[in-house]
């Protein structure tokens, strides 16, 4: 599949020109997108560079990455136009969304040139529908797959950036004096230390979501990716997560130590 970038990028400025780009969730999406393929890029280069297909073949797999990365979060657009949310639980899955709106509404002939018989096409569906799954399903084939944990790493890896720069209270729609009082649920805790990501539905306090976050870091796949979020050090500054609660701070402080020794 060739892919021109610059037509890539053209198509996604004028889909985002129609949104409100003073809105600061807007924003935040617009600049993530542009994150996430370059993460996608970083990863895939590491794993198509050193492989032995030949140097045409191996930046057509880092571009088929970079482009995934562009598309991935399409639907958060329209989620915040409707719902003024990010918040899948209280509107919809915005990945169900984007496969919606560049499928089913035929947005994505608008990027690329669509061959319906080409398999690289049900790859891209499979890597925008479960990029931000809990687990993705267990039967896809190994190429799929790939595609699929690259997007995830890169999202993941953006997504600690995000929660360094962007105010959490207007992430999680609370109060900044809910979430620096509040105190890591029992079972966000336990789950923490079973060095597994934590799964939306046992989020009780304000500050689960933030060790959500941190607990994303489990769930990297790829050493390259684990290499690049140490170097990012956006770890590091959540779990110095500065909170007005005792018991918190130390429920971090040992939070860090098992992450970090």
């Amino acid at each position: 599949m060739k892919i021109d970038r610059e037509k890539v990028k053209k198509v996604f400025a004028e889909y985002v020109r129609h949104y409100d780009a003073e809105d600061p969730k807007i924003r935040l999406k617009i600049l993530h997108t542009y994150k996430v393929s370059e993460l996608c890029e970083e990863i895939a280069h590491d794993l198509f560079g050193t492989t032995e297909m030949t140097e045409a073949s191996a930046q057509e797999n880092i571009d088929l990455a970079w482009l995934i990365g562009m598309l991935h979060d399409i639907g958060r657009f329209e989620q915040v136009r409707r719902y003024h949310t990010l918040l899948d639980a209280e509107s919809v899955s915005h990945a169900t969304l984007g496969i919606e709106i560049l499928f089913e509404e035929g947005m994505l002939t608008r990027f690329i040139k669509v061959n319906p018989e080409d398999p690289d096409i049900g790859l891209i569906r499979a890597a925008i529908a479960y990029h931000s799954d809990y687990r993705i399903p267990g039967d896809l084939d190994e190429r799929t797959k790939m595609y699929c944990q690259i997007l995830r790493d890169a999202d993941k890896l953006d997504i600690f950036r995000v929660n360094c720069e962007t105010p959490l209270e207007d992430i999680y729609h609370i109060s900044k004096e809910e979430l620096m009082h509040a105190e890591v649920s029992e079972e966000v805790m336990e789950n923490f230390m079973q060095r597994q990501a934590t799964p939306r539905e046992i989020r009780k306090t304000p500050v689960d979501y933030v060790v959500g976050m941190i607990s994303m870091a489990f769930e990297l796949v790829y050493p390259i990716s684990r290499k690049i979020a140490s170097h990012q050090g956006y770890l590091d500054r959540l779990l110095d997560f500065p909170s007005d609660n005792e018991k918190t701070r130390r429920q971090f402080a040992d939070m860090k130590k098992f992450m970090c020794g």
